[in-house]
């Protein structure tokens, strides 16, 4: 690896277990006997996807988010619609626009070929997202293992319960603690858009006709004029522009850093959840914190809640399955 890259003691990640009774029945080297080369397997097939297809890691990365907010870190995501009129988290409104899934299907056969029903889905895609971030220049961090996969996915509840790209401060901070995550998890975890891409629809209302006036000044006021007009010689407001690709974070959303807090703090975030982390004294001062911190900083934050967030609501023990299939229940 490169020098640049931060490796963080097992002691981090260890310390984020304690407020956690059923997270701290992962363990760092789950699979250590039972399938020794699964985080190799996992980590050779990400590197080889990502020389390819380097924009995959932010997606790849928000798989891990959005599943956790939604039954907790059981794959639930992953497990494809039953029928139309029982759609699964995967065809709610919020994931349809994620990508990646072939990818961790691709991943877990290889699982499947060297240990079979031993590496569960739910782990998978932790240790992907571990690995994006360390391949896009972040830190690597050990990932405490041991998740089993749940057998359950509703679309309903991904509408209900994932943070929106709209989501106030109040609704970010509820959602977050109902999850057992803090303020601080909040911040820390929204670096994660420092890298990877979105949809002009996820942003237009706040460049156009913000409050239904519906002249050319009604944008959101929270937003930098300046990034008003840049992102508006990205994105109309046409169904065409609609899926238009924009970076999160101009300039860096190929590497994992600290300058996505740099730009919310001069009002450049893209999302209205990004802005809504200034319009409350303790998020604001986290990321004005990150936002003049060293990398070294923020990798270390990160990594801590990031296995605050894999210890979400997990399977463990003889809990829920370990799928041979991520898409389908045994």
């Amino acid at each position: 690896m490169a020098s640049s890259k931060v490796f963080l003691p097992l002691s981090i990640a260890l310390l984020a277990l304690l407020g956690s009774a059923v997270g701290a029945q992962l363990q760092v080297g789950f699979y250590a006997k039972t399938c020794p080369n699964a985080e190799t397997i996992i980590r050779e097939e990400i590197t080889r996807v990502m020389k390819v297809a380097p924009p995959l890691g932010g997606p790849l990365l928000r798989i891990f988010f959005h599943d956790c907010f939604i039954r907790g870190c059981d794959a639930s995501l992953l497990l494809n619609s039953t029928s139309k009129s029982n759609p699964a988290e995967k065809d709610a409104p919020p994931n349809q626009f994620l990508r990646g899934f072939g990818v961790i299907d691709s991943i877990k056969a290889k699982l499947e070929k060297a240990c079979p029903s031993t590496v569960s889905c739910a782990d998978t895609i932790a240790l992907i997202a571990r690995d994006v971030v360390l391949l896009d220049k972040g830190p690597f961090f050990d990932v405490p293992t041991g998740r089993r996969d749940g057998r359950v996915s509703i679309g309903n509840e991904a509408l209900q319960m994932l943070p929106a790209f709209s989501a106030n401060i109040s609704t970010l901070k509820s959602q977050f603690s109902s999850n057992g995550l803090s303020a601080k998890d909040l911040v820390v975890l929204s670096g994660g858009h420092t890298i990877g891409n979105a949809h002009c629809f996820t942003f237009l209302n706040r460049i156009y006709n913000f409050s239904g006036r519906g002249d050319s000044s009604d944008t959101d006021p929270s937003l930098d004029k300046n990034y008003v007009a840049r992102l508006r010689s990205k994105c109309r407001p046409t169904a065409a522009d609609a899926n238009k690709l924009v970076e999160m974070d101009p300039g860096s959303f190929k590497t994992f850093d600290n300058s996505y807090f740099k730009l919310v703090a001069k009002r450049r975030g893209l999302f209205q959840s990004d802005a809504a982390l200034l319009d409350d004294a303790d998020t604001k001062a986290h990321v004005l914190r990150l936002a003049n911190a060293s990398p070294d900083e923020f990798f270390r934050d990160f990594a801590v809640s990031m296995v605050n967030m894999g210890n979400v609501g997990v399977l463990t023990g003889s809990q829920g399955e370990v799928r041979k299939h991520c898409a389908f229940v045994n």
